[in-house]
């Protein structure tokens, strides 16, 4: 867990980033602001085999910027990162959005390329395709953005990631059956005030125990809680939905499945 705050870093932890290995290959499930740092302490970021974005909003990818200069301008890379570009797989805005990002001016914004680094590649709806040897499927979630979420497959063991989304059929059955569910929970089933929370956003903490139940799924992992929430009232309310093992993510824990 690189981070885990939702929304934005918080004082214990960086915002969204997940390190996978798999056997002898390593990518990373989003990477968001102060993830880059974290990821240092694992693994060098040229050895990664690929990263995979849910989505285009910052506290989910805003460290690419960061890992382009690193790239880029690194004294000693292991080897030319022009000939080894990074793959990233991502919504289709993405190589445009991530270059505004990187820029510090309008002009710059005019001739500004990140594929000398980077290898962009479009993740769709019902994408399946082999990364770095494991099986990736997506399915697109319910967000004020194009967002989604991700299944991993490899040597018969599997995870899904629910990116950023709302609740929606398209989650539970991606995560049917697999070992271990990393899901977003942003909020409490209502508001501070008694108030509804607004549909096509984030999952409740409910609402994620609600998913992992209908999936199936063996273990439920809580993510993406931001700091102004009460992050003990989320997971009293996984619970109250989902029978399972279920605890609370935290920025360095690891996790074996």
């Amino acid at each position: 867990m690189l981070g885990c705050s939702g929304s934005g870093p918080g004082p214990l932890s960086p915002s969204s980033g997940y390190l996978v290995r798999a056997g002898d290959r390593t990518l990373v499930l989003d990477l968001g602001n102060g993830t880059l740092g974290a990821l240092h302490r694992y693994v060098d970021p040229f050895d990664l085999d690929a990263l995979l974005l849910s989505h285009l909003h910052p506290d989910h990818c805003a460290d690419v910027a960061s890992l382009v200069v690193y790239r880029r301008y690194h004294p000693a890379p292991p080897y030319p990162p022009a000939a080894r570009r990074l793959p990233i797989y991502a919504p289709g805005e993405a190589a445009d959005r991530l270059a505004a990002q990187y820029c510090a001016s309008s002009a710059e914004r005019c001739t500004e390329d990140l594929t000398d680094v980077l290898d962009f590649r479009v993740v769709t709806d019902g994408l399946s395709i082999k990364v770095a040897g494991i099986a990736v499927r997506s399915r697109l979630g319910v967000h004020p953005c194009e967002s989604y979420a991700t299944r991993l497959e490899f040597g018969g063991r599997s995870l899904a990631y629910s990116g950023d989304t709302g609740a929606c059929d398209s989650l539970i059955e991606l995560a049917r059956g697999v070992d271990v569910l990393l899901c977003e929970a942003t909020w409490p089933r209502v508001g501070p005030h008694g108030e509804a929370q607004p549909e096509g956003v984030h999952l409740s903490g409910r609402e994620a125990g609600e998913h992992a139940a209908a999936a199936g799924v063996g273990r439920l992992l809580l993510t993406h809680i931001p700091v102004w929430y009460d992050a003990a009232e989320l997971l009293a309310e996984a619970k109250s939905a989902y029978d399972g093992p279920v605890e609370l993510v935290s920025a360095g824990s690891s996790y074996q499945i």
